[in-house]
C-alpha cells in the first residue's frame, strides 16, 4: 500500500491540496496521512511574549489543529478514503521530511502559496525546503486559479 504524506496548514489552499492527494491515492488503495506542524511563536526581544503566554498559545493552537485535522480526516473517511492524521510542534520543513521518513511515504503532496520573491527571501519557502531534503517524490500543488 502506498502512503501519501499531505502536510496541511488550514489556509484557503488546503482543500485544493487535499483534493490532489485524493486523486493521487484513488484507485491504488493508498493511505493519506494528513499532517499539520504547529510552529511555535517567535519571541524576538525581551519585551516579547512571556514564556507562559507562549505555552498558552501553543496549547490553543494544538487544540484548534486537532479539531481541524479531525474534521478533515472524517470528511475524507466518509468518502471512502483511507486516512489518518498526525500533528507535531516544531519547524515545518524538518518536521515534514522527518514525518515522511517515519511513515515511509511514497509521495509528499503539498501546496505552493505563490508568495512573491521578497516574501520568499525574507521568510523562506516551506515547499523549497522540503524539496531540498525530501526522502521521496514531492508533488507541488500550485495555487488554485480563480475563474
Amino acid at each position: 500500500m502506498k502512503t501519501i504524506l499531505t502536510p496541511v496548514d488550514f489556509s484557503p489552499a488546503t482543500q485544493h491540496v487535499v483534493d490532489a492527494a485524493v486523486k493521487l491515492a484513488s484507485g491504488g488503495g493508498a493511505e493519506i496521512v494528513l499532517f499539520h506542524v504547529i510552529q511555535p511563536p517567535m519571541v524576538t526581544s525581551d519585551y516579547g511574549l512571556a514564556m507562559e503566554n507562549v505555552q498558552e498559545i501553543l496549547e490553543i493552537s494544538e487544540k484548534a489543529a486537532t479539531r481541524q485535522l479531525s474534521h478533515l480526516g472524517d470528511s475524507l473517511g466518509q468518502q471512502g478514503v483511507l486516512v489518518r492524521t498526525e500533528q507535531i510542534s516544531g519547524a515545518a520543513v524538518a518536521s515534514i521530511n522527518d514525518m515522511a521518513r517515519k511513515v515511509d511515504a511514497d509521495y509528499i503532496v503539498l501546496g505552493s502559496h505563490g508568495h512573491g520573491s521578497v516574501y520568499e527571501l525574507l521568510v523562506g519557502s516551506t515547499t523549497h525546503g522540503v524539496l531540498k531534503d525530501a526522502p521521496c517524490p514531492v508533488l507541488v500543488v500550485p495555487p488554485k486559479k480563480e475563474k
